[in-house]
């Protein structure tokens, strides 16, 4: 399955400048083959805490944006979105949608708000991690801060072949984010799809470092610079079972 990781820089709280950036990208990568497009985390309105403001019920302005971005072009779509969810909790959620042709396919809650930057005091904590199979691709997502979390990985690893990982993940720590999808394909012998945005909100800066990982650690993609970019890469379920079946690492833990 081709999967195209889209590398933006999100205008901040501005969903309708964030639709029409976007779209025309996702039409180019369906019509280079691109299966499942991802975007960041908060693709349409940035990082922000402020969630009075633009946080949205289930079926909002964001959600319908991936649905019909799929159904248009007949692909799987995703990226996280903040939600509130009147069924659950008082605060809303950093929520991570997957759209696919005939609508909203799966939803995971992030695990791990990101208490640094005050995420736990506006966005409520998810409970469950997830793993949904793509056109035959077995994909765990999880979001941003997730990523320093091994044992959240390694919970879904014996049913996974590729993670998804969307982000705001700033700048100056630039290199934990690099090193850290690298450690999770390792250890988990799967593939990584780590994608970040560019540009600046919120008063920070973000330096992109979109990459694809492969099951042994290996970089198949990854974005030229810190300026917009769609990086495109196969993911072969075949080769996590090859590489797990060589190296039957997964077998030894305790």
């Amino acid at each position: 399955m081709r999967v195209a990781a889209v590398q933006h820089d999100i205008v901040w709280e501005d969903r309708e400048a964030n639709f029409s950036k976007l779209g025309p990208g996702i039409a180019r990568a369906a019509a280079k083959g691109a299966r499942l497009v991802v975007l960041p985390e908060m693709y349409s309105i940035g990082f922000s805490m402020n969630v009075d403001r633009i946080s949205e019920p289930p079926d909002g302005p964001s959600t319908t944006f991936l649905v019909d971005q799929a159904a248009t072009h007949q692909v799987w779509v995703c990226g996280s979105i903040p939600v509130k969810d009147p069924s659950s909790a008082e605060l809303p959620y950093n929520r991570f949608v997957l759209a696919g042709p005939g609508g909203v396919a799966a939803v995971y809650d992030k695990i791990h708000p990101f208490t640094y930057g005050g995420e736990h005091e506006h966005y409520a904590a998810g409970t469950q991690r997830i793993t949904v199979t793509v056109e035959g691709v077995r994909i765990s997502p999880f979001v941003c801060y997730d990523l320093r979390f091994s044992d959240e990985f390694w919970a879904l690893a014996p049913d996974t072949d590729c993670y998804l990982v969307v982000a705001n993940w700033p700048a100056p720590r630039r290199a934990h984010w690099s090193a850290l999808l690298v450690a999770r394909a390792i250890e988990n012998q799967a593939y990584v799809v780590g994608v970040n945005r560019v540009g600046t909100g919120g008063g920070l800066h973000y330096s992109g470092d979109t990459v694809v990982i492969d099951p042994l650690g290996a970089e198949i993609a990854g974005a030229p610079d810190s300026g917009e970019a769609v990086v495109y890469a196969d993911i072969d379920p075949a080769a996590v079972e090859g590489a797990r079946s060589r190296y039957g690492f997964l077998d030894d833990r305790r």
